[in-house]
């Protein structure tokens, strides 16, 4: 966990918060995240990046995922998120 942003632990929920709350404010719509799930978000989007990245080999092993494709990352699971929220 510690490579997806190419820093330490503190650093990858740092990346990981700013990336969530930038998706969030991209992303119209209200999600109703709090202050931890903004930043389980940004790294989750983090990791959706570096899996989607990884496949259509735009980055290498052990190379870090990239901010702006975090925040994309995290804006498809925001919208995934809305999808699932509105079925139930």
């Amino acid at each position: 966990m510690e490579q997806i942003f190419g820093g330490g632990i503190l650093w990858t929920l740092l990346i990981g918060f700013l990336a969530g709350l930038l998706a969030r404010a991209l992303k119209p719509g209200d999600d109703k995240l709090g202050f931890f799930m903004t930043i389980v978000l940004g790294v989750l989007g983090a990791l959706l990046a570096r899996f989607i990245g990884g496949a259509l080999g735009w980055y290498s092993p052990g190379e870090p995922t990239g901010f702006i494709a975090s925040v994309i990352g995290a804006i498809l699971l925001l919208v995934i998120y809305g999808f699932v929220r509105k079925k139930k």
